[in-house]
């Protein structure tokens, strides 16, 4: 059975720091691009960061929608199956569910395809 299990979220304020943190089980999920997503109430579930792997090269390539850029990071480790979310500078703004997936390609995750979810993780931001 496959899981993704997301933990690491919590209440913090404004400008304050998380690391999220996806654990994966059920398949190999180092041959395929993670991802994460946030949503708010109300909202569509909104792309935030993709990550690829090779192991030929032993490299990651990143993607970011550009409203998180240079405030959060991607990053994986495969030995782990696990991906995290480092998310510095927080705003009120960021206040969301945050969910990981697994998907065929960075781009059907960049545009909200994913083959697996996570259950979400709720991050909050006070001002």
């Amino acid at each position: 059975q496959v899981q993704l299990v997301e933990s690491g979220g919590g209440l913090v304020q404004a400008g304050g720091s998380l690391r999220l943190s996806c654990a994966a089980s059920g398949r190999a999920f180092g041959s395929y691009p993670m991802g994460w997503f946030r949503q708010v109430p109300g909202k569509e579930r909104e792309f935030v960061a993709a990550i690829t792997w090779s192991s030929a090269w032993s490299s990651a390539n990143t993607y970011y929608a550009d409203s998180v850029k240079g405030r959060f990071t991607i990053s994986r480790d495969t030995t782990k199956n696990t991906v995290y979310l480092q998310i510095n500078s927080l705003k009120p703004e960021d206040t969301a569910v945050y969910y990981c997936a697994s998907g065929a390609s960075t781009l059907s995750l960049r545009i909200g395809r994913a083959d697996y979810w996570g259950q979400g993780t709720q991050v909050t931001v006070s001002s």
